[in-house]
């Protein structure tokens, strides 16, 4: 699985309210929510996301509360990875829940700028700055969880590998 896109840089600590506002979580529409993501941070980034493009951010990215919301805002907007130097715990198995491709990459989030065009391959963890031709090294997930994100979250790929048996 690969990945290329344009960067959205946010900072240190990007909770989960930032990324899904509470006031908008009166609906169970994903499309709907995805409207208004990361809006209290970046009012236009719904206007500007392009699939496959990358959000690159800081520590501790989807802290705060516990809900699914975020990674599935993240998802629905068709974003085609979070690399940061690190996420909540929460977030990170959220994010492989529902299918959100992540990278934790210090490195990478440090040096990687907004507007940047960047090329991911997960099976080996190489993101490649096309704009700066520098290349990073993430640790890529292992075969299993790698399946999970492929076949859209783990639900999905329960549902699918039921199906072989």
């Amino acid at each position: 699985m690969n990945a290329q896109g344009k960067v959205f840089k946010y900072p240190d600590n990007v909770d989960t309210d930032v990324i899904i506002p509470a006031r908008y979580l009166n609906t169970p529409d994903a499309e709907e929510l995805a409207q208004h993501c990361m809006e209290d941070i970046d009012r236009d980034f719904v206007k500007n996301v392009q699939e496959g493009d990358v959000i690159v951010a800081g520590w501790n990215f989807g802290c705060g509360s516990s809900r699914e919301h975020a990674p599935l805002v993240i998802k629905t907007c068709k974003v085609g990875c979070v690399i940061a130097k690190s996420f909540a715990r929460i977030f990170y198995r959220n994010a492989i829940n529902i299918g959100l491709p992540i990278l934790e990459c210090p490195d990478a989030a440090e040096e990687i700028r907004d507007g940047d065009e960047i090329s991911l391959d997960f099976d080996t963890g190489i993101i490649t700055d096309i704009t700066t031709q520098k290349i990073y090294r993430a640790q890529p997930f292992p075969p299993f969880i790698q399946n999970i994100i492929a076949k859209g979250g783990l639900l999905a790929s329960l549902r699918e590998d039921q199906k072989d048996e």
